[in-house]
């Protein structure tokens, strides 16, 4: 059976540049990057490149990145650390939207039980988050306000440079989870305007266990991981340098091929969804379909449970995803949706299709002739059926 991937926002293939890369630094370049002797400073080349290819991709300086684990490290440090670093000022309010990843949401929750107040902005069925929104929430005890650059469910952007200026105005800093759109759409964080930013390989055809956290110059952090003076002082433990090689060419080729791939893979994304569409009856996509990454679109097929939809399509050999990788297993509706405003139904027969570097429409085409009749097989189980405009 021919496999077909649609999961690219929970993780992408390793380039195989990056593949090579990662073999040739593990064979070769065994030496702790923090040490002074030859093997050490051949290390430390090999991060420093990382940093610099890195900071190209985000219109950074490599002084301003700081290398993590991945985004959930990345997105802890960001808001634990500043969190803490303001307390002093009594600074003691956060503030995120509700469609944040669990990294986010879960990290407030775990501070908001040792005393910080917290905010999550709720949406509308846009899925994206209205300024105005911000304006009512923000006081002049906010110290920090999170919104991710592109949401992992349904693709849509943020307008963070809008958000971050609110913030900014209330003397709060602004934290962006960019992990889903560093790689696929240009990510300046100057043209952003804020504070923090995180990001991670493994979204952009690098390898897992590497990320990032962008923080601006000058931008008061207290380091969550304590030990040495790696990384500046700001995050401690001998570096992943095969990870970090790894990450550095995957940044190099995401750079290189950007805009020429958004292009190749939004026609394929619009292909497969206006099929879809076509083809079954009862469907709808979520979010806004104007403002959103150019690989994502996530689609409701009314009547049918989206696990029973999502197992069939693999039986199939095609794996699409109820959502973020990081939240399945479980049987709760999509938090992203709810948040949304989204009728109950809704959040809980949705399906997310993610495309990347390997898709091509020979893909497309086999999972759109496959959906009419796994739908209308799953419909009958239920005796539901759908008419078109249903």
């Amino acid at each position: 059976m021919t496999r077909i991937y649609f999961d690219y926002n929970a993780t992408t293939p390793v380039a195989p540049a990056v593949v090579d890369e990662v073999v040739r630094v593990t064979r070769d370049v065994f030496g702790n990057a923090s040490s002074v002797h030859a093997f050490g400073q051949q290390a430390k080349t090999v991060v420093d490149a990382a940093r610099s290819a890195l900071a190209a991709l985000l219109g950074a300086d490599p002084s301003e990145v700081v290398f993590t684990s991945g985004g959930t490290e990345a997105d802890n440090f960001a808001i634990r650390g500043a969190a803490e670093a303001l307390e002093p000022a009594g600074r003691r309010h956060l503030i995120a939207s509700a469609i944040e990843h669990e990294a986010v949401l879960n990290t407030l929750k775990a501070l908001a039980r040792r005393g910080w107040r917290t905010t999550l902005l709720r949406l509308d069925e846009t899925g994206v988050v209205a300024p105005d929104r911000l304006r009512e929430a923000i006081t002049d005890d906010t110290a920090l306000v999170s919104v991710m650059h592109a949401n992992n469910e349904i693709g849509t952007i943020q307008p963070v440079a809008e958000l971050a200026a609110i913030a900014h105005a209330h003397g709060a800093l602004m934290h962006t989870d960019a992990v889903q759109s560093a790689g696929k759409i240009p990510v300046d964080v100057r043209a952003l305007g804020v504070d923090l930013l995180s990001v991670s390989a493994h979204k952009f055809n690098g390898p897992k266990g590497a990320g990032a956290l962008w923080i601006k110059r000058g931008t008061r952090m207290q380091p969550v991981m304590t030990g040495g003076k790696h990384e500046r002082n700001r995050r401690a433990g001998t570096e992943n340098v095969p990870a970090l090689a790894g990450l550095g060419v995957a940044a190099t080729l995401a750079a290189q091929k950007m805009s020429s791939e958004a292009l190749r893979v939004a026609a394929l994304r619009d292909r497969l969804e206006a099929g879809i569409l076509r083809a079954v009856p009862g469907t709808a996509v979520n979010g806004a379909r104007e403002s959103r990454v150019p690989n994502t679109t996530n689609i409701s097929f009314d009547h049918i449970e989206a696990e029973s939809l999502l197992i069939a399509l693999d039986l199939e050999g095609v794996a699409v995803s109820t959502g973020s990788a990081c939240s399945s297993g479980t049987l709760e509706p999509s938090h992203v949706l709810r948040a949304m405003g989204l009728p109950p139904h809704r959040t809980q027969n949705s399906l997310r299709f993610s495309l990347g570097m390997f898709s091509n429409q020979e893909e497309v085409d086999r999972v759109i002739e496959l959906m009419p009749r796994l739908v209308e097989k799953l419909r009958g189980l239920t005796r539901k059926p759908v008419v078109a405009g249903g």
